[in-house]
């Protein structure tokens, strides 16, 4: 079954398919990703390198992209020795020009996309107090986090309405459900990722092109580092948030979301001022990390406490 209507059912019909491959005698179904062509973002470390190689493991060819050329050529290395297959591009996403150079070589080398997942971004926590002077913060998160997988989309769709399939998804956060103090830059970027998709694959609906917006809790990679407070905290881990994001391309939902995020969206509806009260009396026990206030140190002072340093 395929078309407009095929969507309506595609993914509770591939949840019952995998469910029932659970039951004895039940064969697993053989994943869409075979034999498929499945780009992946920030592929050099922590959720994308897990991804690429989970993709990789169900027979997609995986287009390994992020900035460290030597890190992609590692985990290049790994899928190829474990009989995969994958091909890696450097590029700074954050670059107009190195995009419009990845698109070519995507559409060139490997006749497109079948599959996109928008992974590669930057997580900044820090106070408005401590913002008040730092909109570069804003620009920077907005830059990687939104305005790049939103341009390297828009160059790989035209090829995905043409064949009449295609699927996009962005690996986010349970943030823009929750919407926590300390975390403004971070989850409007997101934020606008998550509502750029939705309009979109309701303008691609008819095309067959679909968007999947994994809203991820947190997850133990290098990206977190810098939070003191997030060391201690429960976490994914990469392959866990892996096996997420691939199931994703496999079943195409709307939306992956935590149960914790599903009850502060709709606290945030119900009891918005209450929602606000309890989360400034969260943020208030957990203050800025020492990374994040390092600028407001006077001049030549020194850091009695070392703290992580971001990627």
């Amino acid at each position: 079954m395929r078309g407009p209507l095929a969507l309506l059912v595609h993914t509770p019909v591939a949840r019952a398919r995998r469910a029932a491959a659970l039951l004895p005698g039940v064969p697993a179904p053989v994943s869409w990703l075979a034999g498929r062509r499945v780009l992946v973002t920030g592929a050099s470390s922590g959720i994308g390198e897990a991804t690429a190689y989970e993709a990789a493991r169900r027979g997609a060819t995986v287009l390994l992209v992020a900035r460290r050329a030597d890190e992609l050529e590692r985990v290049r290395d790994r899928i190829l020795v474990e009989g995969g297959r994958a091909e890696s591009h450097a590029c700074d996403l954050t670059d107009p020009d190195a995009v419009d150079g990845l698109v070519r070589w995507v559409v060139g080398e490997h006749g497109g996309a079948d599959g996109l997942v928008n992974n590669a971004g930057r997580s900044i926590r820090r106070s408005l107090v401590a913002s008040y002077e730092r909109v570069h913060d804003v620009e920077r998160t907005l830059d990687l986090n939104f305005v790049a997988p939103v341009r390297l989309t828009l160059g790989l769709l035209p090829g995905m309405v043409e064949r009449g399939e295609g699927r996009v998804v962005n690996v986010l956060t349970w943030g823009v459900q929750v919407k926590a103090p300390k975390f403004s830059a971070y989850i409007a970027s997101k934020s606008a990722l998550d509502v750029w998709s939705r309009i979109a694959g309701r303008e691609l609906y008819g095309d067959g092109v679909t968007f999947s917006n994994v809203r991820l809790s947190l997850v133990r990679t290098p990206m977190i580092g810098p939070t003191d407070v997030y060391r201690r905290a429960p976490a994914l881990s990469p392959e866990r948030a892996a096996e997420i994001v691939v199931r994703a391309l496999e079943e195409r939902p709307l939306t992956v979301d935590t149960l914790p995020g599903r009850v502060a969206e709709v606290l945030n509806l119900a009891l918005p001022r209450l929602s606000d009260l309890a989360a400034w009396a969260g943020s208030r026990a957990f203050p800025d990390s020492p990374a994040a206030v390092r600028h407001l140190e006077p001049e030549g002072a020194t850091e009695a406490t070392p703290s992580g340093q971001g990627r």
